[in-house]
Parts: C-alpha cells; structure tokens; sequence
C-alpha cells in the first residue's frame, strides 16, 4: 500500500478535518487578535499620592513556615504606610504562626482561623478575612477606597506594584486590578522557565489584550480588589471552586464591574519543578475550569458584546483542549506513518507536514520572540535561545492533555479535593533586604 492510499479521504475526514480547520484558525485569528491589542500602552486617569487607597494584603497560609517569613518581609519593604497585612493562618499544623508572630511588626496581624471552620479550601479563607476586614475588625476603612490585595505565601510583590496600580483605581468603575506574574526560579530549572513563559504569554498577550474587549480574568496572586467590589458580590465572594479566582473574575464582570490589567508590576512565584507534582497542579486547573462552565449562562445573559464572547470561549477552552488532544494524537500517528514510508524509500506527502509544524510551533515562536525575549533580554537571554525555548514551549503545553484527561477521570469518580502544592524553603531575609 502506497502513501497515496493511507493518505486518502473518507466522508468523515473531511468533516472532521473540517471541524478541525475551524477551531485551529478561530484560535489563532483570536491569539493574533490579542498579540496586536495588546501592545498599545493603557491611558490612565491620575491618581496622585496613592489616591487616598489604603492597601490589605491578605496571605492566605496553610502550613507555610518555609516561606512566609520572606514574603512578609517583602512586603514590609514596600515604601509607604498606607497599608496592613494580614496572615490568614488556615489551622497550620506546623509553625506557621508562631513565624508570623516572631516578626513583631505593628503592620502585621495574624488571624487565625480554627476547625471545624478552617481548612475548607482557599477561598472560604479568604472570605472570612474580608467579612473580618468589612466589619472594621482589622482597620476602619471605607469600601470604596480600600483595596483587598491576595499574595500567596510565596509571593514576592514588585516594589512598585502599589504606585503601578493605583491610577486603575481612580475610576469609580474599575473593581479590580490582576498585575503579571513571573516565576522566580526559572534560571535554575527549565520546567520553572516553561511556566515563566506560561505566565508571561497568557498576561502580556491574553490577559492585555483583553483590556479592549473588557474580559481581563483574576489569577490567584497578585489580585488588586476594592473592597467594595467584594462585598458586591455578598458575604462569601470566592466561591468553592478549586478554581476560585477564575470564578470571581467572571462574576465581578457580570456585576458590571470593571477588570483591569497592570503590566507594568508582577508578584514572583515558586514555579514546580518536577512533572508529576506539575500535571497534578494544573490538573486541579483543570477541573476547576470546568466546573466553571456553570458560568456560561451568566455571562450571556449578564455581560455585554464582545466580552460575553471572549468569556464564553475561555470558559468553554477545556472542552476544546480536550478535543485538540484528539487531533495531536491523531497529527503524530500520521508523523509516524510519514517516516515510515520515508524510511521504505516513498515520499510521503510532506506538504500537510510544512503546514502543520507553521501552525502548531509558529505561534510560540512569535510569542516567543516578540512578547518573551524582550522581558528576558537584560538577563542575557539571546533571541535564538528564545526560539529554542519556544519549540520547547510547544512540547510543554501537550502537559495540559495530560493534565485534562486526569480532570476528566475524576470528575467521573466524582473526586473534587486537591492536597496543596508544596513549596520550597528560602534563604531567610529581613525587611530591609527584602526589596
């Protein structure tokens, strides 16, 4: 049997490659879409000496004494005094309080919370702490000027980040503020420098583009909330989701809130370093994307034009992952089948091959050199060493199959709880060489 006959069509390989046609060209107009709106600068009102905002830093904290010492001190290096920090010590089994209380700073509380209440999940943390903050139990504030900010306990926080971000604030409709997120140990490992240009493409190319379509989504670090936005949403705004942030998002947006994207700060993050605690981390993602399908009728019902769209196709992107999957298995069979009649001396029709590999490796490697090497240049990174890393970008991302299909089988068995993802201990710093 010669190449021509393997390679001949049926009926249903058309329609599927059809279908297949479609949702890789819709993904792509749509990533080329964003990649060009996001590069103008955003115009801001002014917003002089801080805005009159006062600044909460919330750390949610479940067993965290390898790291939290160093990322409060962090914070307590950030110019300024208009603003609290809060630990929200999850009933810790280990020393994680007694950390917190040791730094003796004024700045600094620790709220403790105790079973049965605790240890329910992120988000129930964190909607304690702001039914404790609203009832003026932490600091008397006024809503409207009080902006929430969500760090997890191995964030480091830009300097800068409270100045970059107040101008959003000064329109009254802005509820909040997502700034980038970089992960701070990619130079020692390359799976860390995988999710770094992770982070970096979805928030210089996704999350800033999104700015015109009015669809910025929340990430769960280095979130900026007024106050008043929360308690918009009722007495509990994060939801049970294992995808809380994502859900708060979307409801802020359905609400009439607005969502803005800073890029000129991030907070830096542990990235994972080993695969199987990786797929195991964006596998909990995954299942909490999912479950954030429920969503879908309130954004077409309750958020106008083009960003009810935007939102639909992120909300429902699982789905289409899981069928891309398909269609990559089913790429590599027809890879193999290639080398095998060019092995037995037979061309194989290459002219699918070329195409293929300018679709799925030629948007990384623009992303790549246009969004990532810029950020990496000053750290001696060179174009072509951005170009390998966006090859090896697109190996990556089939990570996400994996972790997908993981999501899929529990959903199944009907599994909804995810242990916490471990961090790695730091070198000890004090507030003034946090900075």
């Amino acid at each position: 049997m010669d190449a021509e006959t393997i390679y001949a069509l049926t009926a249903l390989d058309k329609v599927c490659l059809g279908g297949a046609v479609v949702m890789v060209a819709f993904s792509l107009v749509h990533g080329m879409s964003l990649l060009v709106a996001s590069r103008p600068k955003p115009r801001l009102r002014k917003a002089p000496d801080r805005g009159g905002l006062r600044f909460v830093f919330l750390l949610p904290c479940l067993n965290e004494d390898r790291v939290i010492a160093n990322s409060v001190n962090r914070l307590l290096s950030i110019p300024g005094d208009n603003y609290t920090i809060m630990v929200i010590d999850d009933a810790s089994t280990d020393d994680t309080a007694a950390v917190v209380e040791a730094l003796g700073d004024p700045r600094v509380r620790l709220y403790r919370r105790i079973h049965p209440d605790a240890q329910q999940g992120k988000g129930e943390a964190l909607n304690a702490a702001v039914r404790f903050l609203a009832a003026g139990s932490l600091v008397d504030c006024d809503p409207d000027r009080t902006i929430v900010v969500i760090v997890d306990a191995d964030g480091r926080l830009d300097p800068c980040a409270v100045d970059e971000v107040t101008p959003y604030f000064a329109d009254p409709r802005v509820g909040a503020v997502q700034i980038g997120v970089r992960i701070n140990n990619r130079v020692g490992s390359l799976l860390a420098r995988m999710q770094d240009m992770e982070f970096v493409i979805f928030t210089e190319v996704f999350q800033r583009g999104r700015r015109h379509i009015g669809s910025v989504g929340l990430g769960g670090n280095g979130q900026f909330m007024r106050l008043s936005a929360l308690e918009a949403l009722g007495s509990s705004p994060w939801s049970r989701s294992l995808t809380e942030d994502l859900d708060m998002g979307v409801r802020l947006l359905a609400r009439g809130w607005r969502i803005e994207y800073c890029h000129t700060a991030a907070v830096h993050q542990q990235g994972v370093t080993e695969v199987q605690r990786l797929v195991r981390q964006r596998s909990r993602w995954f299942q909490g994307h999912l479950q954030s399908i429920r969503l879908l009728r309130q954004v077409l019902r309750d958020v106008p034009g083009r960003a009810a769209l935007d939102l639909a196709y992120h909300l429902t992107s699982p789905v289409l992952l899981l069928v891309a999957s398909c269609l990559t298995l089913s790429f590599l069979v027809s890879v193999a089948a290639a080398l095998a009649f060019l092995t037995a001396g037979q061309s194989p029709v290459g002219w699918w091959l070329l195409t293929t590999y300018g679709l799925s490796f030629g948007p990384a490697l623009l992303y790549s050199t246009v969004v990532y090497w810029p950020r990496e240049r000053a750290a001696g990174a060179s174009l072509l060493r951005c170009c390998w890393w966006g090859h090896l970008y697109v190996l990556y991302g089939l990570m996400w199959y994996a972790a997908g299909w993981w999501a899929v089988a529990r959903i199944a068995r009907g599994q909804h709880g995810w242990a916490k993802t471990e961090r790695a201990a730091e070198p000890s710093l004090t507030a003034g060489r946090a900075a």
